[in-house]
């Protein structure tokens, strides 16, 4: 919606509140409620501000050391959030409510370069200064539980009833006894401006997904975020519960395929006008894949879902139309696209889409040649291995000469700290495996 449907909204009294939302390291929107006319009369033009913490803090919202940019030596102070009107619209799910997303940036105006949209704004801008447009969308996958939020955490996620009690990948049967939900959420996506396409029943138990239409990158990741927050709430409402985890149990984990292409600015298509260009690309991207996959994979349990003959990927290798390789070519003439395996459905669409473009780019520009597809089984390749640790994947991070040029020095440190909270947090829990396995046998 524009501005000056907000302020006609808000004067009629049919929209009251706004949500000022940033996107934080994990992905997930954080920000303010505000009034409408408060957000009309002094925030639209002038932003609003945030502490900093927001982008210094654990999966559990605990301050933690180690960034540079927020701690207490620095005192906590604030960064301003300054809203994107471009992204400004309806939420449907919550009564007289809109929502715009924000840019985050320092009280002297410049870009906050460690906040996940501004590092895919740097992408952006990179392929712009050359003339092109990334387009992309993300599949994400999820499991819905008829087992309500509150009684799940009570739970401590044991024993949840999933929505369904067996496959129902592409059943119509199956996606039926759940439709209620997956139509809600459908259409309070498109009542958000969100072009939905369509979705499905997929194979674990209560597994679905629901698919967008191809847009420019940083619209992808937006809605991508949106997306989530409001699907999880939509289904609180109705007194269920959806998760995004990569593996919430031993069957098959939630993915997020990411598809991939260039445009140029008269929205023509690179890939298909210029093979050499299509093949450096994805060379760059096959070359650097172990040393980014931790925007790819960025939570201890994303690894969990890197297993042979799962349709999530376990070999660094491209194939045309091939789902057992990381990298799948799929569509022909304008439509001809990257698809990348990787990334579960927690990953931060931003870093992820940052990460890919950041290499494909590598790849143009050292003129990698592109090696042959794989034909066959990639889980049964000699082909290198995706890491399989979060730990391997934070080293190879850090070790990225590719992804030090394309960020910077602040951005991966900043994101080495993440993956170390992570790593600490992890190493020093006791989970129910080990409880299991050793309360009265060991």
């Amino acid at each position: 919606m524009t501005l000056e449907e907000l302020r006609a909204e808000a004067a009629a009294g049919t929209i009251d509140t706004v949500l000022l939302a940033l996107t934080d390291m994990q992905g997930r929107l954080q920000g303010k409620r505000l009034t409408a006319e408060h957000f009309l009369a002094d925030v639209a033009d002038d932003g609003a501000e945030a502490c900093n913490d927001l982008l210094a803090v654990d999966v559990d919202m605990n301050t933690v050391d180690g960034y540079a940019m927020s701690s207490w030596e620095r005192g906590y102070g604030d960064f301003e959030l300054k809203p994107d009107l471009a992204t400004l619209r309806r939420v449907p799910w919550q009564p007289g409510t809109a929502m715009v997303l924000a840019d985050l940036q320092w009280a002297d105006g410049t870009p906050v370069v460690a906040s996940p949209r501004q590092i895919l704004r740097r992408q952006v801008q990179g392929l712009a200064e050359r003339g092109w447009e990334a387009f992309a969308a993300t599949e994400l996958e999820f499991m819905v539980f008829r087992t309500p939020y509150d009684e799940a955490f009570r739970q401590a996620y044991r024993d949840l009833e999933p929505a369904n009690l067996y496959n129902v990948d592409y059943s119509m049967l199956g996606t039926a006894r759940v439709e209620p939900l997956i139509r809600r959420i459908r259409n309070a996506m498109t009542g958000a401006g969100l072009v939905v396409e369509n979705s499905k029943g997929e194979c674990n138990f209560g597994q679905h997904e629901i698919n967008f239409r191809y847009a420019d990158a940083l619209r992808t990741a937006d809605e991508h975020a949106i997306f989530k927050n409001g699907a999880k709430e939509i289904a609180d409402q109705e007194g269920m519960a959806i998760t995004f985890m990569a593996k919430f149990d031993e069957r098959e984990g939630n993915s997020c395929h990411i598809h991939l292409s260039l445009r140029r600015e008269d929205g023509s298509a690179l890939f298909d006008d210029e093979p050499q260009i299509f093949d450096r690309f994805m060379a760059g991207v096959l070359a650097t894949l172990p040393e980014l996959t931790l925007l790819l994979a960025p939570n201890v349990n994303s690894y969990k879902r890197f297993a042979a003959e799962s349709f999530a990927p376990t070999a660094v290798a491209w194939g045309d139309d091939n789902r057992t390789c990381a990298l799948r070519v799929v569509g022909h003439g304008a439509a001809k696209r990257l698809e990348c395996r990787v990334p579960g459905a927690d990953v931060n669409p931003y870093l992820a889409l940052s990460a890919l473009i950041a290499a494909g780019l590598h790849g143009i520009d050292s003129g990698l040649e592109l090696e042959p597809p794989l034909a066959g089984n990639a889980y049964a390749s000699d082909k290198p291995r995706v890491p399989s640790t979060m730990r391997d994947a934070r080293d190879l991070f850090a070790a990225s000469s590719v992804a030090r040029e394309a960020f910077g020095e602040e951005v991966v440190d900043h994101y080495l700290n993440y993956a170390r909270v992570e790593l600490d947090a992890f190493d020093a829990a006791v989970t129910d495996w080990e409880r299991f396995r050793g309360f009265e046998r060991l």
